[in-house]
């Protein structure tokens, strides 16, 4: 029986990872190299994800030191604002996500999105509809650990108020996501959309041996939840 499911955001809620032109926006306003700019990006993921690079504009500031550039508080600023709208452009919603969702909601499943992220995520989700249709979110840079550590598992699981047992893991499988949720007792599923392969992810796991579906709609099945009809 499962009472809850947790769900990946970035490449299983939102459709592929594509990096797009914002990328190269962002670091002009910043006075840094675009190549340098996804380069330092890439470098310090793991450190910004587990929230060691501090708040937003003082992590953008350091990103730019380490890249020998003082950027004003007026650029900062800017590229702020730049880099919530590219991070949005970059992992647009899939079509089915909040079908999918509203249907486990309707159903009385409880709802997490359990992400690796730096501090764009905890800003961008509360606006967006995914808001209306989830109990929680947990997100890395928040628990200072990164998937697959118990943390993120248990941290949803006590905000869900639920035994990992009952408890559903779906995700495409970066930040080796699948191996940690299945290690802590949750029952892991892989998304294994047609969309995805190539995409931008980390430490993905391509070993993953257990079981997957082919879009979100087939979560709906394993929880035993019929799709509600538009």
């Amino acid at each position: 029986m499962i009472d809850a499911v947790c769900f990946d955001y970035f490449n299983t809620c939102t459709s592929a990872v594509r990096r797009g032109g914002g990328h190269r926006r962002t670091a002009e306003v910043l006075g840094v190299d675009p190549a340098d700019w996804l380069a330092v990006l890439d470098r310090t993921y793991d450190e910004r994800a587990r929230g060691g690079y501090g708040s937003h504009l003082a992590g953008l500031r350091r990103l730019c030191t380490e890249l020998g550039v003082e950027p004003s508080t007026a650029q900062l600023r800017a590229a702020l604002e730049l880099r919530l709208e590219t991070v949005l452009a970059d992992a647009p919603l899939r079509p089915e996500t909040m079908g999918v969702l509203r249907t486990l909601r309707t159903a009385g499943v409880r709802i997490a999105i359990v992400s690796d992220c730096w501090f764009e995520l905890p800003l961008l989700l509360p606006r967006t509809p995914l808001a209306d249709v989830i109990d929680t979110a947990v997100y890395s840079c928040q628990v200072g650990h990164t998937k697959p550590h118990a943390a993120m598992y248990a941290t949803a699981c006590a905000q869900l108020d639920v035994d990992p047992s009952r408890c559903l893991y779906v995700g495409d499988g970066g930040s080796r996501e699948l191996t940690g949720a299945s290690r802590f007792g949750l029952t892991a599923v892989q998304l294994r959309a047609p969309d995805l392969g190539g995409h931008l992810t980390f430490h993905a796991e391509p070993d993953w041996r257990g079981p997957a579906v082919p879009s979100l709609e087939a979560v709906l099945d394993l929880v035993g939840t019929p799709m509600l009809v538009a």
